[in-house]
């Protein structure tokens, strides 16, 4: 049996859906899995956020899905805290591929998940977005900047895209501290950086997730003035 959560699901043809997986030591997976109906249906556990173990099947690149089981309850995401879930997955389905693997990506996942319903904190979902990019292989040094000096607490940056922080004279709207670059590599963000973490994220994960608008994000945006995402 194989470990994995549900991204995403669309209906598939009369009685099965089309499902975008996460799954542990391989990363999406896209597959067909037949639903049921009646008590043999598995509608109610093919959800987000809820711990799947099941078995995949077949040679083509759309697998098939099936024996599914719950792992252990669902992760309880409410309100506000849901709308973070729902981003993670939209950001996981936009960015990655099934060429791309990302093996390494569940484990987080999880984890970030298991965070958030524990006591949800913005810091959470920018430590995701920056182990998503790195996975990538798309996200720029935070410990050197583009002439390979030391990022400074002290100093300012800017961002070059494909290129890296580059030294930058005092603080600007588009200007980075040094220690906010520091505590995003550390894991260490405080309340103060959650702002500028934001706006500097947005810029980096604009790069590979396009501009077409997340829907994540506008949701949330409906929900509440104070968007995290």
């Amino acid at each position: 049996m194989q470990r994995g959560y549900v991204l995403h699901t669309r209906p598939y043809r009369e009685s099965s859906v089309l499902v975008n997986l996460l799954v542990d030591g391989q990363g999406r997976v896209d597959c067909v899995a037949r639903t049921g109906s009646g008590k043999s249906s598995i509608k109610s556990i093919l959800q987000p956020f809820q711990p799947l173990l099941f078995q995949l099947g077949g040679r083509s690149s759309l697998k098939s899905l099936y024996q599914v089981e719950a792992a252990s309850p669902a992760i309880p995401l409410s309100g506000e805290v849901s709308f973070a879930g729902f981003y993670l997955n939209e950001i996981l389905v936009r960015c990655l591929d099934v060429e791309h693997g990302a093996e390494q990506l569940f484990f987080t996942y999880h984890k970030t998940l298991m965070a958030m319903a524990a006591q949800f904190s913005q810091a959470q979902l920018r430590y995701f977005e920056l182990a998503l990019l790195k996975e990538l292989g798309v996200m720029p040094s935070l410990e050197f900047d583009t002439t390979q000096e030391a990022i400074e607490p002290g100093g300012y940056y800017r961002l070059l895209q494909e290129e890296g922080f580059a030294p930058a004279l005092g603080p600007k709207s588009n200007h980075f501290s040094g220690q906010l670059l520091r505590d995003l590599d550390e894991g260490t963000l405080q309340e103060t950086d959650f702002l500028q973490a934001k706006l500097l994220m947005r810029q980096l994960m604009t790069a590979v997730l396009g501009d077409k608008p997340l829907k994540s994000r506008a949701l949330f945006a409906k929900k509440t003035l104070h968007s995290s995402v």
